[in-house]
């Protein structure tokens, strides 16, 4: 599309790899605009034009998180997505078409160049600092922790018997240790803890699967989704729930189509018995057990056997089978709990709605707020109250991001951004309310269509 060296011209095939040592072909953003389609997209890093329409169901990350910046600049994605840098680029060689013309700014449409220029600097600045470095006692305390609080919830069944009080502590200490699993597992997926990418990707097979019983496959297919298009329809999974809810823009236009599933006005009250208690117990287990089925991650499949084997192994000779899947189905939905409001503290009460074709700062700060952090609340959430750092830099080490928090405020200082902090229970019940509002924007439009 687009004949190569031709700017502007008329649309033509496709355009093969760049030949070395060759002058690359140029291209403007009117061009690459048009190769944002199934089968035929491109996109620009470093200024660089890349066609990635059949690479890119090879892409380690899925076809789906590199497709979402079709015809955009994913220089700062590209950044914050990988590690070794000069590794990843010996993939992306094969592809190069050609580079922006030099008069073509290198991002397209309205952005705010003296932003990304700063965030880029803020960056290198983090690099320089060394935050992107991990420290491996940090996380292996976190392990050490998670086990310790296994074992434990088995002795209590072990010594005391599984009556009422020692069952219950026992579910409370496992629900717990889940939590936290997820939270270790969330820190290896990003490739935050390991220097090489395979150790972080094997540590993580084991938290996700010996652990938690899931698939680190699957939940990385949903989750860099949600890194590089937050709060976006139909590109971050944690926000495309309609018809069940409605979120944002989805409010407006279910309203206005007569698209009436459910009383969505009472949608922050039915959000108590579907919500917070469900979806690790029935979504997250019906979604991630097809996933390995339909995808065929067999090694995720018997990471996933395994910690059901032992889970049941330990406690069916104290319950039986009925009673360990009781015990079980408590830990699922305190665990739930848990994940719904530490990780949607954060993204719901915020800007929600179609793509709008952002800079990568702009579109994670609109995205994300912040929770006042304490030694509590930092490990209680993962550190997921430092939220917008973690959307900002995916790959930094969780015990970097009060160092990295200065300077991010900064930048949104400077170019009049927000930069968000909550109290916890703030946060807490603003998700109810941004519930409630999106109810009543959906009924207000309902009945005014």
């Amino acid at each position: 599309m687009g004949g190569v060296g031709e700017p502007g011209g008329e649309p033509g095939p496709r355009q093969g790899p760049a030949q070395l040592g060759a002058p690359l072909p140029t291209f403007r953003w009117e061009q690459i605009r048009s190769h944002n389609l199934p089968g035929d997209k491109w996109l620009v890093i470093e200024r660089r034009v890349y066609d990635i329409s059949r690479w890119a169901q090879r892409h380690p990350g899925g076809s789906r998180l590199i497709g979402h910046h079709g015809a955009e600049d994913a220089t700062d994605a590209f950044h914050a997505f990988h590690q070794n840098l000069n590794f990843v680029r010996k993939f992306l060689q094969p592809l190069l078409i050609g580079e922006l013309a030099p008069e073509e700014p290198s991002q397209d449409g309205l952005q705010n160049a003296q932003l990304v220029k700063d965030f880029r600097a803020l960056r290198r600045a983090a690099e320089d600092m060394k935050l992107f470095e991990a420290k491996p006692a940090f996380f292996a305390l976190l392990l050490g922790h998670i086990l310790v609080m296994e074992v434990l919830a088995w002795l209590f069944i072990y010594l005391f018997g599984p009556g009422w009080v020692p069952s219950t502590l026992a579910a409370l200490i496992l629900a717990i240790s889940q939590a936290q699993s997820w939270c270790l597992q969330h820190d290896l997926g990003h490739t935050s803890v390991f220097r090489k990418s395979w150790w972080n990707h094997m540590a993580q097979q084991f938290v996700m699967g010996q652990l938690k019983g899931f698939s680190a496959h699957w939940w990385n297919f949903r989750h860099f989704q949600h890194h590089a298009k937050p709060n976006i329809f139909h590109k971050d999974p944690d926000v495309t729930v309609a018809p069940i809810f409605l979120l944002g823009e989805s409010s407006v236009e279910y309203g206005r189509k007569k698209r009436r599933y459910l009383p969505y006005n009472h949608q922050h009250l039915y959000f108590f018995l579907i919500g917070p208690p469900l979806l690790t117990l029935v979504n997250f287990e019906v979604e991630n057990l097809a996933y390995m089925l339909v995808c065929m991650q067999w090694t995720d499949l018997l990471w996933a056997a395994s910690f059901y084997s032992r889970f049941f192994l330990s406690y069916v000779p104290f319950y039986g089978l009925t009673g360990a899947l009781l015990l079980f189905v408590a830990v699922r939905v305190l665990e739930s709990h848990w994940f719904v409001w530490i990780t949607q503290m954060n993204h719901i009460p915020k800007e929600i709605g179609h793509e709008k074709h952002r800079d990568w700062a702009s579109s994670q700060l609109a995205a994300t707020c912040n929770v006042e952090p304490s030694l509590f609340i930092d490990w209680f959430s993962g550190h997921l109250n430092f939220q917008i750092e973690h959307h900002l830099f995916p790959t930094m080490p969780r015990h970097n991001y009060h160092r990295v928090a200065p300077l991010v405020k900064a930048l949104c200082a400077k170019h009049g951004l927000s930069y968000e902090v909550k109290p916890f229970l703030t946060a807490l019940v603003d998700i109810i309310g941004s519930l409630k509002k999106s109810g009543d924007v959906w009924l207000d439009a309902y009945l005014h269509q």
